[in-house]
């Protein structure tokens, strides 16, 4: 099988030929189809951040495929099933944040494409019980960014308690940002949505933003407190500038979401605004396996839309790339098997 791999950080992933792996106990082989190219993947890639991944590396946490081999042990999943693999990989169900419905806080857990081989590859081991099944009718195209951009994007805005009528204004629309405009836009908050590429801002407002705010051209805090300022901003942009312009941006009650993770991030707020003005800043990583069901559940009922464009592996390294400069409308997607990759016709 191919697999993309990063034996030194900072170094330029190769695509290699490796031994298909085999199941262990409570595991599933699966026959990957299309896996998204995440910034997290990046950071993985060169060492970004201070727990390291393990070398050599195969990045990849929004792998969607097939299962064609099931391990000891494992009664819940079936050959042929199509599953997502997402960033959550395995927690370990016990501890209080399993138990209370925030497996996603385990301390045990590890995470896949950073702990253990990810979906940049044709084939992935994974832990039964946290490959989620994707419903019939999404495609794997669709479902790969979902299962990580989508699934972030979407416990951002119920971690920031999002009620009907607040605006919300989102700071990066890309692969993520394009998913968190329509969530928003599904539990009936106003839009903003803020970036420095126009056909993003064109995606935005395509895709059901009230305003759109082009960073490069004019304070988006000025915009934004013209419209009647934010109730919610989801940082989801890595600029350290645009933390401070969020959090500017937000009315009496706000809560600012951080969710984007920069390489060398801080983050400086005024405590006499933050009390005074009763702000709350929360973090938010990713989400949880029913979060993820959640997120296929909208999405095969038609309330959401995907961004995606095609990419072969052996272009991973221009494909970062691609990311890096911002020239990526949404989300890139690596394909592998292409035979039931398409997308159902429109009207089917």
């Amino acid at each position: 099988m191919r697999a993309a791999v990063v034996a030194e950080f900072g170094a330029p992933a190769t695509v290699e030929e490796r031994e298909v792996p085999r199941p262990g106990s409570g595991q599933v082989l699966v026959r990957l189809e299309a896996c998204g190219l995440c910034h997290t993947d990046i950071h993985a890639m060169r060492g970004d951040w201070p727990a390291k991944p393990n070398l050599p590396l195969t990045p990849g946490h929004e792998g969607v495929g097939i299962i064609e081999g099931l391990g000891e042990g494992v009664t819940t999943r079936e050959i042929g099933q199509r599953v997502a693999m997402p960033w959550l990989g395995h927690a370990c169900g016990e501890c209080r944040y399993c138990v209370d419905g925030r497996e996603n806080l385990c301390e045990k857990q590890y995470n896949n494409g950073y702990g253990v081989p990810g979906g940049y590859a044709e084939y992935m081991l994974a832990d039964a019980r946290f490959a989620v099944p994707v419903p019939d009718g999404i495609s794997p195209l669709d479902a790969a960014p979902l299962t990580c951009a989508g699934v972030t994007t979407y416990a951002a805005i119920k971690n920031a308690r999002v009620t009907p009528g607040e605006t919300v204004a989102v700071f990066g629309v890309g692969g993520l940002g394009h998913l968190a405009v329509q969530y928003a836009r599904l539990v009936g908050a106003k839009v903003v949505a803020v970036d420095v590429t126009q056909e993003k801002l064109d995606l935005a407002t395509d895709l059901g933003a009230d305003h759109v705010v082009n960073a490069e051209l004019a304070d988006p805090v000025k915009a934004i407190n013209e419209w009647g300022g934010a109730d919610v901003a989801v940082v989801l942009a890595v600029a350290p500038s645009v933390f401070r312009q969020a959090f500017d941006s937000l009315n009496r009650g706000g809560r600012l979401v951080l969710v984007s993770l920069p390489a060398h991030g801080e983050i400086t707020l005024p405590i006499f605004e933050t009390v005074l003005k009763g702000i709350s800043v929360i973090g938010s990583i990713v989400g949880t396996r029913q979060d993820l069901v959640e997120v296929f559940d909208l999405h095969a009922a038609g309330r959401t839309r995907v961004i995606a464009e095609t990419r072969d592996l052996d272009r991973v390294n221009d494909s970062v790339e691609e990311v890096l400069s911002g020239t990526v409308p949404a989300r890139l997607v690596f394909t592998y098997h292409t035979a039931d990759l398409m997308r159902p016709p429109t009207g089917s």
